[in-house]
């Protein structure tokens, strides 16, 4: 899985199908004036990722010419329990055994065809832009880095993280139907823990599933992307860090126990649920949805006016970039080439790291790991750096100087991606790595003090998407690179990282002009291009080999079902299992379909109709390998029978892909036995149980 960079995270089924949503912003009449910003249920946007999806428009035709390089953005949620072994780069496929053509081409072709569904139902439209401070959703899990920050800067803010939620509303001008919604919010895709195995959205695809089932009355075409922003000091563990041991609160500093980081974890807000996150999870996305709900359902948007829609896209060379500072005009700074410190290996609250790794570890410290020959050895091993590499970095203590390691392909990108886009007074930063709260507030007041004289926008409204259409890591303040925590540590290009991104947006900020005003400037240049590693990527993942039911068995045999005389109740906490006789499930990863399904008998029709699938949150699907040798395995089904569940009679449907030791895949189906639900003393809807408190 990805996410973790755990060796031991291996995925055993699904929580929650993942989905890429698709938005298209511009004009009918004039497809040169589009957007696309797609929102992917993943760790993060990436550069093959991303070619892959350029690549599937242009075979397309024409009609999708539109949506290129400089219109197309691919922002992840950030979640850390999505598959792994899709990303461009070496060192990220590292802990997934390389890289799987399959997953790759699961979320190119995942991202085109939701694009397609995009394009095919643009209609005119409104946009509207709303606001509403949120509580309880995150916190700074690096508040010792934040306090590096100047006193007068923190002064302007009420909070060490960004509490405000903003949503961009798309609505049919015909009728006013709610057609979508996209919102933008900073909280870590970490609510689901390192020993969680089942595939899922985390909290922002739990809120994206609520917002649409809610709106199915009005609309059940709805679509919900749930944005992230500059999320990189930000935890939805909102409780805290504490020591497992102890009970006591980590070490404010470096966030140990003991001296040591593996004791310190966060604790979101179920976290007595022991239960891998699941309950904290849960309830963070249920906050976000009723945020998004309110600012929905208010009356008190802004129309966005019709007005410019443009973009641009442009890749910029990290590894040794020159620049005049943009917070002071008489410097002039340089980025490095991307490394990596050993604060990076000390792992977060969410994640905690290993061995004698900590967060804060600058290359003044008497740190342990600094004194440990054994990474010195895998640091030279890598590649050692140069006297020049260590100064630009300094005070980060080099521990994988990856920008320079190109064998047997790249490691981590030097080159990056520059994108904005804008509809009207709207800016939206695109941002290949993970900014922190600071960097993201200097980012956006950069940008709405240039929009006025640059774009003549007086009143920019600027949100800051990503990680998107790379993996750039982390940006975090000098002041906050200086301590070296996890985010310092793993701000690739050195302490004037930010400074650069702002140098490179503001640059090119004219460019966001109207079609007009840019035919004046000079064209813009496209930039080094960087390395498609797909087709040179190693991978060590084990192969199918075969699949066998079992002796006098055979695939989809119930092994076990829910006791047909219990009547379940439909309270919220009854749970019913059945158990499969099962094949490999990377045999078809079932897209646009279904591995497990709940259906209800209708008396009345005389059919069984399906009412739950995988992509719901309450169906769990879990897949046990039960013999390597032999190629035995089964699937477990268990359905959390929420409260709004109507009563009746039912059954759960498992469907696979088994594989004979001659290659041939073939499919097959299980059904359990009938089991009913009765209606609890109160049964509220689907938006009353989710709404409470």
């Amino acid at each position: 899985m990805m996410g973790y960079a755990d060796t031991r995270q291996v995925g055993t089924g699904l929580r929650q199908r993942i989905y890429c949503r698709a938005f298209i912003i511009g004009s009918l009449s004039d497809p040169s004036e589009r957007i696309a910003y797609l929102v992917l249920d993943a760790q993060s946007g990436d550069t093959a990722i991303r070619h892959g999806i350029l690549q599937g428009l242009a075979r397309l035709g024409d009609e999708y010419q539109v949506y290129n390089k400089n219109s197309l953005s691919v922002i992840g949620t950030h979640s850390h329990s999505g598959p792994g072994a899709w990303l461009n780069y070496l060192l990220p496929q590292i802990t997934s055994k390389g890289f799987s053509r399959d997953s790759y081409q699961a979320i190119v072709d995942g991202a085109v065809l939701a694009l397609q569904r995009a394009h095919a139902s643009l209609t005119p439209g409104h946009l509207s832009y709303g606001e509403t401070t949120t509580t309880g959703i995150n916190l700074n899990r690096s508040p010792y880095a934040y306090l590096a920050n100047p006193q007068h800067e923190r002064d302007l803010y009420p909070d060490d993280v960004d509490k405000e939620m903003t949503v961009l509303k798309f609505e049919r001008a015909s009728d006013g139907m709610p057609l979508g919604l996209l919102s933008w919010f900073p909280v870590h895709g970490t609510s689901l823990y390192q020993n969680n195995t089942l595939i899922a959205g985390d909290n922002k695809g739990v809120a994206a599933y609520l917002l649409e089932e809610y709106m199915k009355g009005r609309n059940p075409d709805f679509v919900a992307g749930f944005s992230q922003s500059n999320v990189g000091d930000t935890s939805p563990n909102t409780l805290g860090a504490y020591c497992e041991d102890t009970g006591l609160e980590c070490r404010f500093n470096d966030s140990t126990c003991g001296g040591r980081t593996q004791l310190c974890r966060g604790r979101g807000p179920k976290f007595r649920n022991l239960d891998q996150g699941t309950g904290s999870c849960f309830e963070i996305g249920r906050r976000q949805f009723a945020a998004a709900r309110d600012v929905l359902e208010s009356d008190h948007l802004e129309r966005i006016p019709v007005s410019t829609v443009s973009s641009f896209h442009v890749f910029a060379n990290m590894s040794a970039y020159s620049f005049v500072s943009p917070f002071n005009q008489t410097q002039i700074l340089s980025t490095c080439s991307a490394a990596l410190g050993h604060g990076f290996a000390g792992g977060t609250t969410d994640g905690p790291g290993a061995f004698d790794f900590k967060q804060g570890t600058n290359d003044s410290d008497d740190s342990p790991s600094l004194r440990n020959p054994v990474w010195k050895a895998a640091r030279g091993f890598i590649h050692e750096p140069s006297d020049e590499q260590i100064v630009c970095q300094r005070p980060k203590p080099i521990l994988l100087d990856v920008g320079d390691a190109h064998s047997p392909y790249a490691w981590t990108p030097n080159v990056i991606d520059i994108q904005l886009m804008r509809v009207g007074d709207l800016i939206m930063i695109v941002s290949p790595g993970e900014a922190t709260t600071m960097a993201g507030r200097r980012w956006r007041k950069a940008l709405a003090a240039a929009a006025p004289s640059i774009l003549d926008v007086h009143n920019p409204k600027i949100v800051l998407g990503g990680p998107a259409n790379t993996y750039a890591h982390y940006i975090a303040t000098e002041e906050e690179y200086r301590v070296q925590r996890y985010e310092g540590a793993s701000t690739l290009y050195g302490p004037h990282t930010l400074a650069a991104y702002l140098n490179l947006t503001l640059t090119y900020l004219p460019y966001l002009g109207s079609r007009q005003e840019i035919k004046h400037l000079h064209p813009m240049p496209s930039g080094p291009s960087p390395p498609i590693n797909v087709n040179i990527s190693y991978s060590f993942i084990n192969p199918v080999l075969v699949d066998h039911p079992g002796f006098f068995r055979n695939f989809g045999d119930v092994l076990s079902s829910p006791d047909p005389s219990t009547p379940y109740s439909a309270n919220g906490s009854s749970v019913v299992r059945s158990r499969f006789v099962a094949a490999n499930p990377r045999n078809n990863f079932r897209l646009e379909e279904t591995f497990a399904a709940v259906e209800k008998y209708d008396p009345d029709a005389g059919k069984w109709r399906q009412v739950r699938t995988d992509r719901d949150w309450f169906l769990v699907y879990k897949w046990d390998r039960t013999s390597t040798t032999l190629g035995t395995s089964e699937v477990t089904i268990e359905w959390e029978i929420e409260p709004w569940t109507e009563p009746g009679m039912y059954r759960m449907r498992y469907y696979g892909d088994a594989k004979s030791i001659t290659g041939k895949i073939t499919a097959f189906e299980g059904a359990s036995g009938i089991f009913t639900v009765s209606k609890p003393d109160r049964q509220p809807d689907f938006g009353d149980e989710l709404v409470k408190a």
